[in-house]
């Protein structure tokens, strides 16, 4: 590639990398304002006082009066349901792609194409059905509605999974069998440390589909003492007839920073993962 057409396209990612990164900005440097600068117009972006204290304070807001948010009961709820929910993620999603990609059993191909065509429906279609079955059980108000169906597997996950498991050789596994280990030996032991990369990328979508669900827990939690930190954000714009939009930045940036340095630390492993899970 000629270097004007490298510089040309460098300008071009970086333009549109600041098109997703300004939203983020913003809401950093908001953190940090006074209220008093928070809607400005034309906006500031650099706050004449940086007020560090707005995250304390975002966190422990309103001990003393009756909207006080408890925001540190949130995140462990948070951190609960999606321990859970990556761990169901993980185990059942990779068991049933094992079966689709190293087993061989009648209807495989058809049951694989039936697990695929769940994706194109939509959740508002199962939405009702499945609250009336979880209210049928008494799970509504409790947490098991967010974290038992990622034991159910995902249709995506699992055929992420299948299509790097296609790519280990199948003479592992037959070395295995002649050694004399079982089917589950072979899978826990060959194949499930050579799929490490796509086992990253199944937990970071689980993990970030579950700590930033939104309409899951406005769903099916009722206590306050229940709630996550995604539907606990909403609490700051319904204090005392006004928005504190400091701390309700701050508070975001606090439930995102969890997100952002996992995907620093797995980055290796989860573009492994989406790069290495290609076709058969």
């Amino acid at each position: 590639m000629k270097p004007a057409k490298v510089a040309i396209t460098h300008v071009v990612l970086t333009l549109v990398a600041l098109m997703f990164v300004l939203p983020f900005l913003w809401m950093l440097t908001t953190s940090l304002k006074p209220i008093s600068e928070t809607m400005t117009s034309p906006p500031r972006w650099i706050p004449s006082v940086f007020q560090v204290h707005n995250y304390p304070d975002a966190i422990l807001y309103g001990r003393e009066q009756v909207g006080y948010i408890p925001f540190l009961v949130y995140a462990r709820n948070t951190i609960v349901i999606t321990i859970l929910t990556i761990i169901g993620a993980v185990v059942s999603n990779s068991l049933v792609a094992y079966a689709f990609a190293r087993l061989n059993w009648p209807g495989r191909d058809l049951f694989f194409g039936v697990t695929l065509a769940t994706m194109m429906v939509p959740f508002p279609v199962t939405m009702v059905p499945s609250f009336a079955l979880f209210k049928w059980l008494g799970w509504v108000g409790t947490f098991k509605p967010l974290w038992v169906p990622a034991y159910l597997g995902s249709a995506f996950s699992i055929f992420l999974l299948r299509q790097f498991f296609l790519k280990i050789p199948k003479e592992l596994s037959e070395a295995a069998k002649i050694d004399g280990a079982s089917e589950f030996q072979t899978f826990t032991d060959i194949i499930l440390p050579l799929a490490k990369p796509a086992l990253v990328v199944v937990a970071l979508f689980a993990l970030m589909g579950s700590w930033n669900d939104f309409l899951g827990p406005l769903i099916y939690l009722v206590d306050q003492s229940s709630f996550t930190l995604s539907l606990g954000l909403q609490a700051y714009q319904t204090q005392h007839g006004g928005t504190p939009w400091n701390l309700l930045m701050a508070a975001s940036v606090l439930v995102i920073l969890p997100i952002i340095l996992v995907f620093i630390f797995a980055q290796k492993a989860f573009i492994q993962g989406i790069a290495t899970s290609g076709g058969k």
